[in-house]
């Protein structure tokens, strides 16, 4: 079952009471501990300007976004993942034991929460956050709007026919993207109608992994082979100039048609450092390829506000890239020099991109930096009581 269709203008103005209802919370003494899940009481602003969330070993750190203040320490132990909910206010952990809601206004998880096991991917897209659960194969899609009421909102579910590490997209027309697959092999995706009925179905992507949207609604999932496009109803595969062309990590951007992506070409390679992006013009099917001369992680793509394609490398500065001429047109200095870890769940440098500004953090310094895309300038630099992982913030609208 799924909730009633609502209109973009009622779901606007729901996301406007979302930030009207914004509580104010006041800090404490930072050096009390509580229980799992609980704040650390810290000293901080009353309210906070573009929150920001990074993880460490152990919690949560709750940033201001202007001044890049701690405005709170949340313990929460085990691995934690965190995404922008889709409002002004609230951010998506991925906990031990699934999703969980964390209110940046009140600085607290809130009761809210998705449980299953092995939470992944978090989608936002045409006013609507979509969660997939790997270890249950389940999919819940909501409108981030709904959690202003504190309550965990109505959400429309499907569970895919076997448990995978998947993702899942619902389209403006109310279609939902999701993938195939099972523990061994992923296949492709197949599309669902309003009362999941399925319309559309494609297996000719090996190995699918992530998604992004692009000008025009466009939707690519990558494949190991290239990228899997899905737009007006027809599928198209953009192919890689190698027999083994991976594209596992994608990011879109509403201002341009044309995709960022990753790409790999050792199969056998225990971590591969790749120094090419790709670039995927959805308007044409073209794939291209830019060598940016070191190379990047998974947590090193980003789009700017103009549509521009970010990559951090392991150079330490922000390769900006026209996505128009495919080549890069300038770099801007971000952090020292950096090598990517082994084990995908330890820190590396992570660049998150909000509006006109790029945060980027730096482990190993205990860092982390604003900088202003367009002037190519640090704005803020703090360092942190402990070393970060994971890096985002709140991003209302899609």
């Amino acid at each position: 079952m799924h909730s009633p269709v609502r209109t973009r203008a009622a779901r606007g103005a729901a996301l406007a009471l979302t930030a009207a209802l914004a509580l104010v919370a006041c800090g404490e003494d930072e050096d009390s501990a509580g229980p799992p899940g609980e704040s650390k009481p810290s000293a901080s602003p009353a309210t906070l300007t573009d929150p920001l969330t990074a993880t460490f070993d152990g919690g949560l750190y709750l940033l201001d976004g202007e001044s890049l203040e701690v405005a709170e320490t949340i313990e929460l132990p085990g691995f934690n993942r965190v995404n922008p909910a889709g409002d002004d206010t609230h951010m998506i952990v991925s906990t031990d034991a699934g999703f969980r809601v964390l209110d940046t206004s009140a600085k607290a998880l809130t009761d809210i929460e998705f449980p299953g096991a092995e939470p992944g991917h978090v989608v936002r897209h045409a006013d609507r956050t979509v969660l997939f659960t790997d270890g249950t194969g389940e999919v819940s899609v909501f409108d981030p709007a709904d959690l202003a009421g504190g309550a965990k909102p109505d959400a429309r579910t499907y569970t895919s026919k076997e448990p995978h590490h998947g993702v899942a997209i619902e389209l403006e027309n109310g279609e939902l993207l999701t993938t195939l697959g099972n523990e061994e092999t992923r296949t492709g995706v197949l599309v669902l109608d309003e009362d999941n009925k399925e319309i559309a179905r494609n297996e000719d992507c090996p190995g699918v992994h992530g998604e992004a949207a692009a000008q025009g609604e466009a939707i690519a999932v990558g494949c190991e082979d290239g990228v899997l496009l899905y737009k007006d109803g027809d599928f198209t595969k953009v192919d890689a100039p190698d027999d083994y062309g991976r594209i596992g990590n994608q990011a879109g951007s509403d201002a341009s048609p044309v995709l960022l992506g990753d790409y790999k070409t050792d199969p056998e390679a225990e971590l591969e450092r790749p120094e090419r992006v790709s670039l995927i013009d959805t308007r044409s099917g073209e794939l291209r390829l830019v060598d940016i001369g070191t190379s990047y992680s998974f947590r090193s793509l980003a789009r700017g506000p103009h549509g521009e394609a970010l990559v951090l490398g392991t150079d330490g500065a922000i390769h900006v890239i026209d996505p128009e001429k495919g080549e890069v047109v300038r770099k801007i200095p971000a952090v020292g020099e950096w090598t990517e870890p082994l084990d995908w769940q330890q820190p590396r440098p992570t660049l998150f991109v909000r509006d006109h500004t790029a945060y980027v953090s730096e482990p190993g310094e205990r860092k982390l930096h604003a900088i202003d895309i367009e002037l190519g300038e640090k704005q803020q630099s703090v360092t942190l009581p402990k070393e970060t992982n994971e890096l985002s913030g709140v991003v209302s609208g899609h």
